[in-house]
């Protein structure tokens, strides 16, 4: 007998959805902190280049041009702690405006998330089977065509920089070091920052089909909606299983109320109300049980057995039927109950309790 899988056709739940941020699958795309910090290291280099080119230079003239100490291991070693110091110290705010913009990349894209799944052993990873479809997958033909096309912007950026600059490269032959340095350090800034930007544009449009993509793996079939919906609100037959038993429960207290009331009026066939009322502890008649077909019948037959009055009035119970169980009657039937009640006293001897 084949076996048919239902299509995933329905929008991921909130709670789908929040399953998986828990996990760590958000839609994020990798190439917006890679065109960032190539942005952010142009656009530092930009404003800070010239000083911090300065500043290397002017320390290592400053500390190669003294040639009095003599030269050992020891002092070689700390000449050199010296300047990877001053160097670490030139470099390291844009080091430190590297790490937040690339934590600011991913933020911008799925808010702070702190999950250790990717972190966990999945036997997957290393199945050669598993290995060879990630290979020929759609995501994999997606990486691929995405690599291309980066190294078609950043051909194409360098072509558009570097064409109109040919004449001048080729001046530079014979020309002093320094001023060749200059050249080429402005050549490749300008470089960083147009293959920056242009970066960021693909990672925009990357974004976009990653948020496309995450939605589609996201996607739940019919029958798995049911199920979350099942454990979210409940079974529907337990819960039904539940009122039923509830009600059974509560039939079952209201009819051990019947033994105990004084009169059962009906209409005579598809209503029965059962009354009780005591003067020493309520100050109003009241309704101890009720019911239509079956549970009346159920009602005027344990009256019957336990020698309780069962009186026909039609108006009086189809006004007393709208009382609920254990509720006092309403003021305006005082007087048609009273009278009821005084004719049952009557007969048992106890008319003297109405006074």
């Amino acid at each position: 007998m084949p076996i048919f899988q239902e299509e995933r056709t329905e929008p991921a739940t909130p709670k789908r959805k929040e399953e998986a941020r828990k996990k760590g699958n958000v839609a994020k795309t990798r190439e917006l902190p890679s065109a960032m910090l190539i942005l952010t290291m142009g656009i530092v280099l930009y404003f800070c280049g010239s000083n911090l080119s300065t500043s290397m230079m002017g320390y290592f003239r400053y500390y190669w041009s003294d040639f009095s100490t003599p030269i050992t291991i020891s002092s070689m070693s700390n000449l050199s702690i010296c300047i990877i110091q001053q160097i670490i110290t030139l470099t390291a705010p844009l080091f430190i405006a590297l790490i937040l913009v690339s934590v600011f990349s991913y933020v911008i894209q799925c808010g702070f998330i702190f999950s250790t799944d990717a972190l966990m052993p999945d036997i997957s990873r290393i199945n050669p089977l598993s290995g060879i479809k990630r290979l020929f997958s759609f995501t994999a033909l997606m990486e691929l065509i995405k690599s291309m096309i980066k190294l078609f912007i950043v051909g194409y950026v360098s072509y558009r920089v570097l064409a109109p600059e040919a004449e001048k490269i080729s001046s530079f032959i014979g020309a002093p070091i320094y001023h060749i340095l200059l050249y080429t350090s402005k050549i490749s800034l300008k470089l960083i920052l147009y293959s920056g930007i242009a970066l960021l544009a693909l990672s925009a449009c990357d974004y976009l089909f990653q948020r496309y993509q995450h939605e589609q793996n996201l996607k739940m079939t019919k029958q798995e909606i049911k199920e979350e919906m099942k454990e979210r609100e409940g079974d529907p037959k337990i819960k039904a299983r539940i009122r039923s038993l509830q009600r059974q429960m509560a039939m079952s207290r209201m009819m051990q109320e019947v033994p105990k009331s004084d009169v059962v009026i009906t209409n005579p066939i598809r209503i029965a109300v059962a009354i009780k009322y005591n003067s020493k502890d309520m100050y109003a008649p009241k309704v101890v049980a009720k019911g239509y077909g079956f549970i009346a019948a159920r009602i005027k037959e344990i009256a019957r057995r336990y020698g309780i009055p069962v009186i026909e009035n039609k108006w009086l119970a189809r006004m007393l039927i709208k009382v609920e169980v254990g509720a006092y009657i309403p003021t305006k039937l005082y007087r048609a109950v009273a009278e009821i009640l005084a004719y049952i006293y009557q007969l048992r001897g106890r008319y003297h309790e109405v006074a």
